[in-house]
């Protein structure tokens, strides 16, 4: 009997000896929670990215909700957030009590543009708002023109939150024509990572802020631990008469209303590890992109990656295609079931997140054509370290089959 072929996911960490080592490292010292380990890994996030502050936390939902508190939107805001996300993205601005209008996106990447974003402006000045924040996503690993969107943003006074959790270690393009890391936040006040282990790097769990403004810096860090601030100096003990900076080291006071979202060194000596392998993480990613790229290029236009951006060089955290399943006569459905008995696990990122029930009650039914457009053909295929291209060309053999285009002239699939 032929060997089991092993189960290919859509996504996995990579974990290795020196990864292991870094957390035994943690786990045998004096520290567990927030110390050493913390501050070399938001200095080393903070250097990698060519931003002066970073600020690491439990997860990338927790990231942008800390960037929401440090802008202080609230009730009375309006936000603008692409409809193809997770629902991490717009849920944030809902904690905080602002409302979220979403934007239509490109229905070939994926991705908010400067147009998408004009036209939810417009509706939601239309609809006697001001929008105050937007959030652009960096879907997949790429981005579209961050600047012209950040100079829309400032036109109307607005702030921006970019959203990077699948981007740690692309590159964007601005019209200068430099090349600048998507974490550098010289187009957002604050660029948000995540570092779950489907992301190009992993903590467990794991996420940070980033930012070139000295007073978010601080705003995030004070709501990251429970809304308190260390400001001796500033407490006169009454009862003594004395400045208690001399002798109440305990003091504290608590400012804001704050969370508990700090990083463990656990954590982040994992992160630290993995940061160091980040360059070659991303080649890997692309080296494999770039093989089912021509793979699939006999099958377009029924099967064809999602278009490239012109502003990004990307880091790839999924490889996600667009499939004409109405007109190759197969539902998504059946194609996920027949690639899942083959070992091959996919995913579909994202249903818009407009449709969700919960902002269909709170905004009724929407029509997002792009979006819709998108969703409608979405499929991410396995992408993760450790993938040969064997893995690939497996994985390209399985869909093809289930779309049942493997019945194409030889010519025509490059064989």
């Amino acid at each position: 009997m032929p060997a089991k072929m092993p189960i290919l996911p859509y996504g996995r960490q990579a974990i290795d000896e020196e990864d292991i080592k870094a957390v035994t490292a943690v786990l045998r010292s004096d520290w567990l929670t927030t110390g050493p380990a913390t501050h070399a890994f938001e200095a080393a996030l903070a250097e990698r990215n060519q931003v002066p502050h970073a600020v690491s936390c439990a997860n990338g939902t927790a990231a942008l909700h800390l960037a929401c508190l440090a802008l202080g939107l609230g009730p009375g805001h309006t936000v603008i957030v692409p409809a193809i996300t997770f629902v991490a993205t717009a849920n944030a601005p809902r904690l905080v009590g602002a409302e979220v209008a979403f934007a239509d996106v490109d229905p070939l990447t994926g991705l908010m543009g400067p147009d998408q974003f004009s036209e939810a402006i417009e509706r939601v000045r239309t609809s006697g708002r001001h929008a105050s924040a937007v959030f652009p996503v960096d879907l997949a690993g790429q981005c579209d023109d961050l600047q012209r969107i950040a100079d829309i943003a400032r036109s109307e006074n607005m702030a921006i939150i970019e959203d990077s959790c699948h981007a740690i270690g692309a590159e964007y393009r601005r019209r200068d024509g430099h090349w600048h890391p998507i974490g550098a936040s010289l187009d957002s006040d604050m660029t948000v990572f995540s570092f779950h282990p489907v992301k190009t790097i992993a903590c467990g769990e794991g996420g940070a802020v980033l930012t070139q403004r000295a007073d978010l810096d601080e705003r995030l860090r004070i709501f990251r631990g429970h809304g308190i601030h260390r400001n001796a100096a500033a407490f006169v003990d009454a009862d003594a008469g004395f400045d208690h900076a001399s002798v109440n080291p305990w003091y504290y006071e608590m400012v804001e209303l704050g969370l508990n979202y700090r990083l463990s060194d656990v954590n982040c000596a994992l992160g630290l590890s993995q940061l160091k392998k980040l360059d070659r993480f991303v080649s890997d990613r692309r080296a494999l992109a770039e093989r089912y790229d021509a793979k699939l290029t006999p099958y377009a236009p029924s099967i064809r990656p999602i278009a490239r951006s012109t502003w990004c060089h990307p880091a790839w955290h999924l490889y996600s295609v667009l499939i004409d399943f109405e007109k190759l006569g197969k539902s998504r459905s059946q194609v996920v079931r027949e690639l899942e008995e083959e070992g091959i696990r996919s995913q579909v990122h994202y249903i818009p997140v407009h449709r969700q029930p919960y902002y269909r009650m709170r905004y009724g039914a929407q029509t997002l054509p792009g979006a819709d457009a998108y969703y409608r053909q979405t499929l991410s295929l396995p992408l993760f370290v450790g993938m040969g291209v064997k893995d690939v060309d497996r994985v390209v053999g399985a869909l093809t089959a289930a779309l049942g285009l493997n019945s194409l002239p030889a010519r025509r699939r490059g064989h």
